[in-house]
């Protein structure tokens, strides 16, 4: 598909309903699922060019290409915002600029590039695709460009392959911040902005 086209208006925000259905299948509470987009994304997985919003990791990008013996620590002499070692955010542009990136990173090698950006609503990173339910990174990535709704397909598919709807469950906020956002998410605080944005739910679903 072409990724530049445009996702239309109706698609690019997730429904109450929507929500209210897929938490149903998965046996949680709906805001709880609402919660989560709405930490990972501000409730929308595009952006207002219609292109899913992304972030571009430079050391997950290493660590892919490092894995498909591209020598990384040769690369990153040229590409030192692309190619990286350690986790920063230094090099994040926010937005359509995290375009560029991907596509400079694209250039130097396609798959690794899709596997090393987070994606869509719920921010999956790329190298997660056939936990989502996808045999190629390019189905996944054509799946973030097409709907909301997909985009939440991929992410309750993502939660039940690694069991992390139970901690949505039980609200263990801290437990589901530490194996979805990572070892990071205590100084992001992502656990205390799951509870708030849990509790704001309720409170406009109520």
């Amino acid at each position: 598909m072409n990724m530049e086209d445009s996702t239309p208006l109706a698609l690019q925000t997730l429904s109450w309903q929507e929500i209210v259905a897929a938490a149903a299948q998965i046996n949680i509470e709906p805001c709880a699922l609402q919660a989560v987009c709405n930490v990972e994304s501000s409730g929308s997985g595009f952006l207002s060019s219609g292109r899913p919003k992304i972030l571009f990791e430079g050391h997950i990008f290493w660590r892919e290409l490092a894995k498909r013996h591209y020598q990384p620590e040769i690369l990153a002499a040229n590409f030192p915002s692309i190619i990286y070692q350690k986790w920063t955010k230094q090099h994040y542009q926010g937005g359509e600029k995290e375009y560029e990136r991907l596509a400079i990173a694209l250039s130097i090698h396609h798959e690794a590039a899709y596997c090393s950006t987070s994606w869509g609503a719920f921010q999956i990173m790329g190298f997660h695709h056939v936990l989502c339910g996808f045999r190629t990174v390019d189905d996944f990535v054509a799946a973030q460009h097409h709907s909301c709704h997909k985009q939440l397909d991929a992410f309750c598919q993502f939660l039940v392959a690694n069991n992390l709807q139970l901690y949505l469950q039980k609200r263990d906020w801290a437990a589901f911040a530490r194996l979805y956002n990572g070892p990071e998410y205590l100084r992001n605080q992502y656990d205390k902005k799951l509870e708030i944005a849990y509790r704001w739910c309720q409170n406009a679903h109520s």
